[in-house]
């Protein structure tokens, strides 16, 4: 078994090896060095976009290879030694496996959720294990949060935007708001007015068909963390249903996906969501019944 001490030691070893190799290899890095820090405090080894790293020690066309790079988030020209993967790259991939589990695990931080003045529901989970273990409970509410779920949002339901955790609470907390202030904006000119923003913690997408029930909205429309991968942990997306009721196909729901700054920025999403809504409410229709 290796010691805490000792993968320190190996972890340090690469990352000065790194750091020596830096001028010989700026070429195919695009001239960024690693970073050097002092102490015991390591650099961070995810600070690099994979898009721009070439390990590849003798390239056919390094131009060529750099272009395909920005072409795919997939892990080519990481090099190798001998059939095995370089010990930086088994690292990095270890490091963003590491992030993605993080972000699934971590609670959303009470902070977060306060500084935005969002009111704070929750489903039939307990916690995040039981969320993670029972699907079926982060679709529903008790009666009392329906009761608070139907007190806040009153009357104004002809559209209800709201926040939820899902699988990745980085995704939500990097991108939430901005998507709902540009959704916003975006509805204010087609004088269209959502209820306030409010938070649900535990939930899955399906959970805005019950909210739909207790609201009785038009259009119901979730921003929900996603499943994180390698590339991103930040993955955001938007579910929106016409006149959403429980047990209903997957097929009704339209759903925008991968906002994030390496896929649909926050901004430029919120903007698109205000005109699928709009939509939605002329045509009556969601999923493949509304025919973008």
């Amino acid at each position: 078994m290796v010691t805490e001490q000792e993968l320190r030691k190996v972890v340090e070893a690469v990352l000065k090896a790194m750091d020596g190799a830096a001028p010989a290899r700026a070429a195919a890095d695009g001239g960024k060095d690693s970073d050097s820090s002092a102490g015991d405090i390591l650099p961070d080894i995810c600070a690099v976009n994979i898009q721009d790293i070439i390990r590849v020690t003798r390239p056919h066309s390094l131009d060529a290879l750099k272009a395909m790079k920005q072409k795919t988030p997939a892990r080519i020209g990481v090099g190798r030694s001998g059939p095995r993967y370089l010990t930086e790259t088994l690292l990095r991939f270890r490091a963003d496996h590491a992030l993605a589990m993080d972000a699934v695990f971590t609670e959303t931080p009470g902070e977060w959720v306060g500084q935005h003045n969002l009111p704070h529901f929750k489903t039939k989970c307990e916690n995040k294990d039981i969320f993670l273990t029972r699907p079926d409970l982060g679709r529903q509410f008790d009666a009392d949060q329906a009761a608070k779920i139907k007190a806040h949002v009153g009357s104004n339901n002809r559209v209800v935007m709201y926040i939820a955790d899902g699988l990745s609470t980085t995704a939500v907390t990097t991108n939430a708001m901005e998507t709902y202030q540009a959704a916003v904006d975006g509805l204010a000119r087609h004088n269209i007015k959502p209820c306030a923003p409010f938070f649900v913690q535990y939930g899955r997408v399906p959970s805005q068909d019950a909210i739909s029930d207790i609201a009785g909205a038009e259009v119901i429309c979730t921003l929900i963390g996603e499943r994180p991968g390698l590339l991103t942990a930040e993955s955001m997306s938007a579910y929106m249903t016409y006149r959403a009721t429980a047990d209903m196909p997957e097929a009704r729901r339209t759903v925008v996906s991968n906002i994030h700054r390496q896929g649909t920025p926050a901004v430029e999403a919120g903007g698109y969501l205000a005109d699928i809504i709009k939509l939605m409410l002329d045509r009556k229709a969601s999923g493949l019944e509304l025919k973008l």
